[in-house]
């Protein structure tokens, strides 16, 4: 399994809903499925929300939600996996990846997934 399967394999492991994991995860292995995952990130309906924080609006920038998750453990780098072919399948700097999809206006909501990490979903307009 190389590095991208591994992190993809996390994500779904802790992120989507146990009876749709392995779904996702074949899905994910090739590569026209997997961008139709990616196609739906932002419309997500299978996500296990047990893992999921709400941030509220006033909290919703950069700096706040990297506070956040440097709280809740999370490293230096982080996977990408995006509905944007710039930052889809990359290894980044946590900050650097946060500044590309805070405020981007993701609609009706943006994600940030980390392994073994809450999610955190935050949204504009219209709750949660």
């Amino acid at each position: 399994m190389n590095n991208q399967q591994e992190h993809e394999r996390g994500i779904v492991l802790s992120f989507i809903i146990p009876v749709r994991r392995d779904r996702y995860l074949e899905m994910l292995a090739k590569p026209k499925r997997r961008k139709d995952i990616t196609a739906s990130l932002a419309h997500f309906k299978h996500l296990d929300m047990r893992h999921a924080v709400q941030i509220p609006p006033r909290q919703q920038h950069t700096a706040d939600i990297l506070q956040l998750l440097r709280l809740k453990g999370a490293p230096e780098t982080c996977y990408a996996l995006s509905e944007d072919s710039e930052l889809d399948g990359k290894e980044m700097p946590l900050s650097e990846a946060l500044k590309e999809v805070v405020g981007r206006g993701m609609e009706p909501s943006s994600h940030v997934w980390l392994e073994d990490s809450p999610i955190l979903k935050t949204r504009t307009a219209g709750g949660f």
